[in-house]
């Protein structure tokens, strides 16, 4: 089984270029089982799995309090490891094949309103240190509906502000281009041309857009850390977070007319039925204007 594992990883790392990321996270979740299997009928024969194995380990890890979107999750790593054995004549046939995923609660994204962005970034002195830099990063976020890993990894030659575009690094090594609105350009050309050249330090400074004030790319944790800080600063109440900004992005340009197609592109997702969750978002606020406004709710 281990031995299997260790195949698998190497499959997803070398053939499919899946992030180091989803690497882990298919790892621990087939380590967990495996551990459970072998504990249970003190075999790691992995030709012995069964169906009913599989389920009675589910049911397990239900039993612990997992939640329904871990615990689907684990299905899929299970069954494209399953299916993936199969495919290469390990496995006679796939014990997954048969295996059903829980449904899915939905849940909406949270975003903050068009009043708060702008109470957000306008919020922000760029005439303080590091105002400029922190200004160009919230621009950034909300404009280009970019993940905090996706601005992080950016650099400065990905970045045509003639054109008013950005190259990203997403999910799966993909790389896609996606459009930097006018204000977020101004704010970016001021930070390179301003305050960036103050932070570079000589001998460990790359080309990424965002550094420190040690000279060394932001990491993710770092921007958390500065938009938390940027909205406490801002008097807005709840958790503000990078994602919620690209929510709020997709969000808002659905609630003004883009097209849900468009949207998908700009966010980098490889299926359609994750950016529809934004029309439900978009149906909630119409429900609550009728409710509000119509003179028969």
């Amino acid at each position: 089984m281990e031995q299997a594992i260790d195949q698998f990883i190497l499959f997803l790392a070398t053939e499919r270029g899946l992030s180091t990321n989803y690497q882990l996270a298919v790892r621990r979740a087939l380590e967990q089982f495996s551990n459970w299997f072998e504990n249970k009928t003190s075999c790691d024969d992995i030709s012995t799995i069964e169906l009913g194995h599989l389920t009675d380990y589910l049911a397990h890890r239900k039993s612990q309090g997992l939640a329904t979107g871990s615990l689907r999750l684990e299905i899929v790593a299970l069954k494209i490891f399953f299916r993936h054995l199969t495919s290469r004549g390990k496995l006679s046939s796939d014990p997954a094949e048969k295996m059903d995923s829980p449904r899915l609660e939905q849940y909406l994204p949270e975003t903050l309103n068009e009043a708060d962005i702008t109470k957000l970034i306008e919020s922000i002195d760029e005439l303080k240190p590091l105002g400029r830099r922190d200004r160009a990063i919230v621009e950034l976020l909300y404009s280009s509906g970019l993940r905090v890993s996706e601005l992080t990894q950016a650099r400065i030659e990905n970045v045509d502000l003639d054109e008013a575009v950005i190259r990203v690094t997403g999910k799966g090594n993909k790389t896609r281009l996606v459009p930097v609105g006018r204000r977020a350009s101004e704010a970016l050309s001021d930070y390179l041309s301003t305050e960036r050249p103050g932070l570079v330090k000589s001998g460990r400074t790359s080309t990424h857009i965002f550094l420190s004030v040690r000279g060394g790319a932001l990491t993710t944790n770092r921007i958390r850390q500065i938009l938390k800080t940027r909205a406490k600063l801002a008097g807005l109440e709840g958790n503000v977070y990078p994602h919620l900004l690209r929510h709020s992005f997709a969000t808002h340009l659905l609630g003004n007319g883009a097209d849900l197609r468009v949207i998908q592109e700009m966010l980098g997702h490889a299926d359609i039925a994750t950016t529809q969750i934004y029309t439900h978002v978009d149906q909630s606020h119409l429900k609550s204007l009728h409710k509000k406004f119509h003179p028969r709710p």
